[in-house]
């Protein structure tokens, strides 16, 4: 799209830079052509009748037409760069918000991890006597006739689970049109070109950047250099 508007904007270039030269060539002669009329007498001093033939005139005014369409071309490539640009921003806060998601998540199933670790595990089938073999005593209690705790091994604690990568592409239906100049579903508020022509007619608003619905018609990047042409002529 930008390079069709480069190379639109260059076309106008050259033409209005041939337009230019040759109403600079007719008006330098019709210029020429009031003096000799003066210097004759054929021509009386009269400063209201005094101007530019309708031809002369006429290539001006195409001049001033051909001027406008390039600024209306340099504008809506700004405004297309400048939706690219808020579409970008828009994924870059979409990850940031996934980060932090996982982040959270990691902190979380760290915490479950270290309060599992510091819970001690008392195995009801296990007796000192497993653990002091010189020990004459058969019962399940050492000194003071207190039950000894297991203490944990490294087996009994946990390890964390590493999250799943998050997949950033959200689930299309292959069967479902796309619009605009991005190629994508329709969603949030749309624009349609006033174009009966044109090919894809349905555009996002943040893509064309446009920020409310527009007043009038209204032609998208792809009909409207077609459509000050079609005025011009």
């Amino acid at each position: 799209m930008l390079h069709r508007n480069y190379s639109l904007m260059r076309e106008l270039d050259k033409s209005l830079h041939g337009v230019q030269l040759e109403n600079e060539q007719r008006c330098q002669q019709e210029i020429e052509d009031i003096k000799h009329g003066l210097e004759s007498g054929s021509i009386t001093y009269d400063p209201a009748k005094l101007k530019f033939s309708e031809e002369a005139m006429e290539e001006q005014k195409h001049c001033v037409r051909i001027a406008d369409e390039k600024v209306a071309l340099a504008t809506q490539t700004y405004d297309l760069v400048d939706a690219h640009i808020q579409q970008l921003d828009q994924f870059m806060r979409k990850l940031e918000e996934i980060r932090q998601g996982k982040e959270a998540a990691a902190a979380v199933t760290a915490g479950t991890a270290v309060a599992t670790t510091a819970t001690p595990t008392v195995n009801a089938g296990a007796t000192t006597a497993d653990a002091n073999p010189k020990s004459g005593r058969s019962g399940e209690r050492g000194r003071g006739g207190r039950k000894k705790a297991k203490v944990p091994t490294e087996q009994s604690v946990p390890v964390p689970v590493p999250l799943p990568p998050i997949d950033l592409e959200l689930p299309v239906d292959p069967n479902e049109p796309t619009y605009c100049l991005c190629n994508q579903v329709s969603y949030g508020e749309m624009v349609a070109c006033d174009n009966p022509n044109c090919k894809i007619e349905w555009y996002h608003y943040g893509c064309v950047g446009v920020k409310e619905q527009p007043k009038g018609k209204w032609y998208c990047p792809n009909c409207i250099g077609f459509q000050k042409k079609r005025k011009g002529k």
